[in-house]
């Protein structure tokens, strides 16, 4: 059993190092993780090639050009062979038992797709003392996520590749995360919680998806643009995600 680890960066330095780390420090050491850089100006880059030169499971690509993570993801997909498929954005952490605490659940359960909880953490990487989907005990369908019932941080995402058919993510500049989920439960699967905190999501205050108003143009487009809702129901699933971005704990 194999796992691909899918990563994008751009502009990652600060970070991607401790990201790094916490993918050594697995107690599961059987993966590869591809990583592929979008034109990185900061050293990016040159420091994950050193990286690669010391760990063979290290995998890099570039983009010719600056294309965004979509892009990025799916270049890094398309050269996986990994059994399952995980992600981890380069700013964030895994607890060293992540991978294989949460492949034991899947196995044990033949579940196709799981998730985890996960506490948020400062450029500092100090806790916010937050934590995401630690309530969340039920599966999650489609039109759960529709109405964004759970958060499915990328970072802690867990996909069987056998079980689904197309893996690549939609073309957008943010949210194609989000917009890849639904794709795979419009297909009848089910995302199922690994309730356990094994991931530190890092906020970082000039990221994309921290913008409210770009967040939620993004979640109107994928609602219209992408999964074609009317506009009866999409105004009725994002009313249900505007209601949780403001009152979700």
């Amino acid at each position: 059993m194999k796992v691909s680890i899918i990563t994008a960066t751009f502009n990652s330095l600060p970070y991607i190092k401790e990201t790094y780390d916490s993918i050594r420090s697995q107690t599961f050491s059987n993966w590869e993780w591809l990583v592929t850089d979008d034109c990185s100006s900061d050293g990016t880059f040159e420091y994950i090639n050193q990286l690669a030169s010391e760990d063979r499971r290290i995998i890099v690509r570039r983009n010719a050009v600056n294309s965004g993570a979509a892009v990025s993801r799916n270049v890094s997909l398309s050269n996986s062979h990994g059994d399952y498929i995980a992600f981890i954005d380069s700013d964030d952490i895994w607890l060293p038992e992540k991978l294989q605490y949460q492949l034991e659940f899947m196995e044990l359960n033949n579940l196709d797709f799981t998730f985890t909880s996960y506490e948020t953490i400062d450029e500092s990487s100090l806790s916010h003392n937050r934590f995401i989907d630690i309530n969340q005990t039920e599966p999650v369908d489609y039109k759960d996520m529709l109405k964004k019932k759970a958060t499915l941080g990328c970072s802690t995402v867990i996909l069987r590749r056998s079980a689904i058919k197309d893996l690549s993510m939609p073309l957008l500049r943010t949210g194609q995360d989000y917009a890849l989920w639904l794709k795979i439960l419009k297909q009848g699967i089910k995302a199922y919680p690994c309730n356990k905190i094994l991931m530190k999501y890092r906020i970082v205050p000039t990221s994309i998806s921290r913008n409210k108003f770009r967040k939620a143009a993004r979640q109107w487009q994928i609602y219209r643009k992408i999964e074609r809702l009317s506009l009866v129901d999409s105004c009725l699933c994002f009313a249900f995600y505007a209601w949780r971005a403001v009152f979700r704990r």
